[in-house]
């Protein structure tokens, strides 16, 4: 049994869609960022970083990082990342986007845009032009094609929960038809729908 150290944010809510969908069996363990809950030596030991998610198996080794955690149980799972060298690359050419892009730009959107608006218009003038830069390159990239990296994959699991906070972004997906259609297609996966309500229901998935 893989216990999951989460929240629900964006980053945690990629790690449990994923054990949703590779149906590995997993326990959830709520920390509350918002309650300092991250800073706890208990959590440090699992994540010596202070972040969610992070994962301790069944040998009670850990690991952190949702990208780390992502590769290695799909590794593991033997699914949702290609074997043949060049698939698996174009996987995750798109899942380390996600990490090192998408993600990062997106969380500091929500910081200047919705958190605190009005407090640092320049800040506010970056994020929203290059939170539009990341979309249209996201539209562009899933115009013509129904999944991000070939078949779906652990590339469209990281990149999904972020879009699924289009509202905070600023964003009207009508504007970006082709990742209105694929996040529609995977908001309506019964595993992605399980995955969004851990470790506690929020509500339904937001719809655009």
């Amino acid at each position: 049994m893989i216990d999951l150290y989460t929240w629900i944010t964006p980053n945690g809510l990629k790690i449990s869609i994923l054990l949703e969908e590779l149906g590995l069996p997993y326990r959830a363990h709520a920390v509350d960022i918002t309650r300092g809950e991250q800073d706890a030596p208990a959590f440090r030991a699992v994540s010596p970083s202070a972040k969610i998610p992070a994962i301790v198996l069944e040998d009670g080794s850990t690991l952190m990082e949702s990208g780390a955690i992502m590769i290695h149980l799909a590794e593991r799972a033997g699914r949702l990342l290609p074997d043949e060298p060049a698939a698996r690359l174009n996987v995750l050419e798109w899942l380390f986007w996600q990490v090192g892009n998408f993600g990062p730009t997106l969380g500091h959107a929500h910081n200047f845009l919705t958190y605190k608006p009005g407090r640092a218009p320049y800040a506010e003038d970056i994020f929203r032009t290059e939170t539009r830069r990341l979309y249209d390159t996201l539209e562009a990239r899933l115009e013509g094609r129904q999944y991000v990296a070939g078949d779906y994959s652990i590339a469209d699991i990281a990149i999904w929960p972020w879009v699924s906070r289009f509202v905070r972004h600023k964003v009207d997906l009508a504007d970006f038809p082709s990742i209105r259609r694929w996040y529609l297609e995977l908001a309506a996966r019964p595993a992605v729908i399980r995955g969004y309500a851990v470790p506690h229901d929020t509500g339904a998935i937001p719809l655009p």
